[in-house]
């Protein structure tokens, strides 16, 4: 498909800025949503950057989602003749704020106000810690024995009502 250069560079040029391109599954659309060129171009562009490895597809509920690969950043960055230092946004590291710490900037509280590490005394351990008492102990060897003592489905000797399978149940019949 012949495709302006214009709409091309467009394409081309958003999705190395972002890094990402998402599409929806619709060739009559007249405007893609984040570039001003048609939808149809922007899937063909990509159709095409996937064939040559350059971008990753996934396609889920009649949308794509794209995504670059090393090798497309290097292609795009010589196509738009681009220095090495930029790079698409999905390789930016944000900038960390000078935010108190904590989780809600609050300093040694825990989530409830209190402190984490004095909970007080209402709180009971789980099984297997504290108390050692109720420890099964060092001689202790637990052994599995297939279905020996546990319940089966056939009862205690055999299938039920003494019986294989096609056996006549008693009170059915004569």
């Amino acid at each position: 498909m012949i495709i302006p250069k214009k709409a091309r560079m467009a394409v081309y040029s958003y999705l190395f800025k972002e890094g990402v391109m998402v599409a929806k599954k619709d060739f009559t659309m007249k405007k893609h949503g984040d570039v001003d060129v048609a939808n149809l171009y922007v899937i063909k562009l990509m159709l095409s950057l996937k064939s040559r490895g350059y971008v990753k597809e996934q396609f889920s509920w009649m949308w794509y989602y794209w995504a670059l690969t090393n090798e497309g950043i290097e292609y795009l960055r010589d196509y738009l003749h681009l220095p090495a230092q930029i790079v698409p946004s999905t390789l930016k590291k944000p900038a960390r704020s000078s935010a108190p710490s904590g989780r809600f900037g609050g300093g040694d509280r825990g989530r409830f106000g209190g402190d984490r590490n004095n909970r007080g005394g209402g709180r009971r351990p789980f099984p297997g810690q504290g108390d050692k008492k109720s420890d099964a102990g060092a001689n202790f060897t637990p052994s599995f024995r297939g279905n020996e003592g546990g319940y089966r489905r056939d009862g205690p000797s055999g299938p039920r009502f003494g019986g294989g399978r096609g056996a006549r149940r008693p009170g059915f019949g004569s």
